[in-house]
């Protein structure tokens, strides 16, 4: 069902216009917009890191294997969904990849900037792409699968996503997040990205707990990699621009390297498939449902 935000009306009309307090959400090139002026105001990424992003992400190994392992693990504790939501979709990689992972799926996806957006809309033309604040989602009981893939740690009042994710989530329906993970890793990375916290295993549990949820699989990834990630952070130091931030946030590395730290996650992938889990690493991910009223 879709929720009006004015008068919290949910209906199920094809368009958005509130049959009940006449509400319709304003377009933005094209896109719906549920909170404009976050558009502008929020102090995450610079949006024209989004231009950069979209070009280093299809080959970069942090990506190209959190893309992977969400494959895997999604496909083996999940039923086939037949409508998917990802909150804070970015340049739309990852909505890329759930594309070709759920194929008969119908597809939403959102982010907080409408330069994200534009490039999501070109990797996947069919999905359903609108601007939205997560801690008010205009749905209810509408989704089987709801991701949020690094979002979470940028958001001061996480509870309250979860809370909206719960909202949005139909009875049996799952969560998937993962987040950057374990707070002695916190450096000028976490500074650039514009973080709020690197969470900790309990604490993100815990707080799906509150929400509602009921977590069914979690394991760290980037785990055999955490000893280079530790000492790599240790050492670098922060440019000014873009090029430079990138170096900065991780993402200037050469090819050879990519090449081996590639290979590298390859192996974890593998043992992740195998059914093994990971107890730390520099992300964690996390599956959980929303079980039916009366379900044990």
């Amino acid at each position: 069902m879709k929720l009006c935000l004015e008068c919290q009306h949910k209906f199920s009309v094809s368009d958005w216009h509130c049959p009940h307090c006449g509400y319709i959400p304003v377009k933005h090139n094209g896109f719906y917009t549920f909170a404009p002026s976050l558009a502008e105001l929020n102090d995450g990424f610079d949006p024209e890191f989004f231009q950069s992003m979209a070009k280093v992400e299809p080959e970069h190994f942090w990506f190209v294997s959190r893309n992977r392992i969400l494959r895997d693990v999604l496909r083996n504790h999940c039923r086939l969904p037949s409508k998917i939501l990802e909150i804070g979709c970015g340049t739309g990689f990852v909505l890329s990849g759930l594309r070709s992972m759920f194929p008969a799926a119908k597809l939403s996806a959102s982010d907080i900037y409408f330069e994200g957006l534009k490039y999501a809309a070109k990797r996947v033309p069919d999905a359903f792409l609108f601007q939205m604040d997560a801690r008010h989602i205009p749905f209810s009981a509408e989704f089987d699968l709801i991701g949020a893939f690094d979002v979470l740690e940028h958001i001061e009042d996480d509870e309250a996503v979860l809370s909206q994710l719960f909202q949005a989530c139909k009875h049996d329906g799952w969560v998937a997040l993962t987040v950057p993970q374990h707070r002695w890793l916190w450096s000028q990375v976490d500074d650039f990205a514009h973080h709020k916290r690197r969470y900790t295993r309990s604490e993100l549990l815990d707080k799906l707990e509150t929400a509602g949820f009921h977590v069914e699989y979690t394991s760290s990834f980037v785990s055999l990699l955490l000893p280079l990630m530790l000492a790599s952070r240790r050492h670098r130091k922060t440019g000014t621009a873009i090029k430079e931030k990138m170096d900065a946030a991780g993402f200037g590395i050469g090819q050879l390297t990519n090449m081996v730290l590639s290979g590298v996650m390859m192996i974890e992938c593998m043992l992740l498939r195998l059914g093994i889990t990971f107890p730390a690493g520099g992300s964690l991910l996390v599956l959980a449902s929303k079980k039916s009223e009366g379900a044990l």
